[in-house]
């Protein structure tokens, strides 16, 4: 069904009506997840997948193109990156350098390391796949692009996703959720960096005198942000959660986000880049005051406009598409997904004389990608790096870490920690 020559308020009337759907489809699945002892999240990216050709196309009559016709998912992709703007300047805003403070040492190099093996997994396969998807939709894609791309992938742990886990098994107050906060809490923003990086990489497409151009904009701006913007940030919430202007506070904090990721999408980096860099430099204090009044308001309405996010996503994944040697290719990219991160995470936490239980439940948990892969894939499929098969295999791998984390964990006895953690769960829906 085509609406092109359909009046523009019945474009809408079709927008307003797929969300509904969405949401209820998300609703069902993600609480299908819960009961699976799966994070919601599981659930409401499989809702995606199954409204998209993997399961909807399978059906007579085109449903996939019916339900969601091809004039309008413009606006649900507007609608999908307004809800990852705000969800991104909230998981900006929810590092806490207080998570980092007790494991700073220990944190750092199991992020570190296990960014640094699952990147260096990650282009070494990319060697590997290259050939075969070299081009996207007529256009050729460097090997660099490509292969810094998959290793950026690679890399990733959820840091929301990852809370919900620990807050699920009754694991937040032990040492190794504790640690695994930590270094998530790291590894989330190194991999942002990561990601700004490639963007402005594949922006200045072998250009280099305009990847530098980039970078330089790029640090002038993130400079503005720690030095001006910050403070100017942290005079206004005080004067006005002192005058209880939550709603003026609440529209100026959404703005700033939506115009920091304009300006970093203008710049060259991608505009996820500047909502997180946005929310970073926003005031944590007065903490309590800021959770109930602002916070909350933002995390639930960035909850209603993500599942939408997770149906653009899955339209663009097609199951059907792949092949028996696909299916090769997809075991081999979730063993070198998890090779990465477990072996990355566990020899620096064995070498600090953690005992193999908790490394390997550390491990575990620096495994699950969740929704931050799909934002990176969803990137890497903007920018036309990635074609549709390997976003397939790269969306399942998303899956697959995800769900392996909570049925391989350990249970909270043997866990037990001797000094209580401080864990941040603001978050912890996705």
């Amino acid at each position: 069904m085509h609406l092109a020559a359909t009046a523009p308020d019945m474009l809408t009337a079709v927008m307003l009506v797929d969300i509904a759907v969405v949401l209820i489809v998300g609703v069902l699945l993600g609480r299908l997840a819960r009961r699976l002892r799966q994070p919601a999240v599981i659930g409401e990216i499989a809702a995606g997948i199954l409204l998209g050709p993997s399961l909807l196309g399978l059906l007579p009559g085109d449903l996939p193109h019916r339900v969601f016709p091809s004039d309008v998912r413009p606006l649900l992709n507007a609608v999908a990156q307004v809800g990852l703007v705000l969800f991104m300047f909230l998981v900006g805003w929810e590092f806490e350098k207080r998570l980092v403070r007790p494991h700073a040492g220990l944190a750092a190099g199991v992020s570190l390391s296990s960014i640094a093996l699952a990147f260096g997994l990650g282009v070494a396969l990319a060697t590997l796949l290259y050939p075969d998807h070299a081009t996207v939709a007529g256009h050729h894609i460097s090997f660099a692009a490509f292969a810094v791309f998959l290793g950026t992938a690679m890399s990733v742990t959820a840091f929301p996703v990852l809370a919900r886990v620990l807050a699920d098994n009754d694991l937040s107050d032990t040492r190794v959720g504790s640690l695994a906060l930590a270094s998530a809490a790291v590894d989330d923003v190194l991999a942002w960096c990561l990601l700004a990086y490639v963007s402005a990489m594949v922006s200045a497409d072998g250009d280099y005198a305009r990847l530098g151009r980039i970078a330089g904009f790029a640090l002038l701006y993130a400079a503005g942000m720690l030095l001006v913007v910050r403070p100017l940030l942290a005079a206004l919430v005080w004067r006005w959660a002192a005058a209880e202007r939550w709603s003026a506070l609440l529209v100026v904090l959404s703005a700033g986000a939506m115009t920091s990721a304009w300006l970093t999408s203008w710049i060259g980096v991608h505009a996820i880049f500047g909502a997180f860099l946005f929310g970073f430099v926003t005031p944590r204090e007065p903490a309590r005051l800021l959770a109930r009044n602002v916070r909350k308001p933002l995390d639930d309405m960035s909850l209603v406009l993500l599942p939408v996010f997770f149906v653009v996503t899955g339209l663009d994944v097609d199951l059907t598409a792949l092949t028996a040697g696909d299916t090769v290719v997809l075991l081999l990219i979730v063993l070198v997904a998890c090779a990465g991160k477990l072996l990355g995470a566990i020899l620096p936490a064995r070498l600090a004389g953690l005992p193999w239980r908790e490394s390997k439940d550390l491990g575990l948990l620096m495994n699950t990608r969740g929704l931050t892969e799909l934002i990176i894939l969803n990137a890497a499929v903007t920018l036309g790096v990635l074609d549709v098969r390997m976003f397939t295999m790269m969306v399942v791998m998303a899956l697959v870490t995800t769900a392996m984390a909570a049925p391989l964990l350990s249970g909270r006895d043997a866990l037990r920690a001797t000094t209580p953690a401080e864990p941040s769960a603001d978050l912890v829906g996705h």
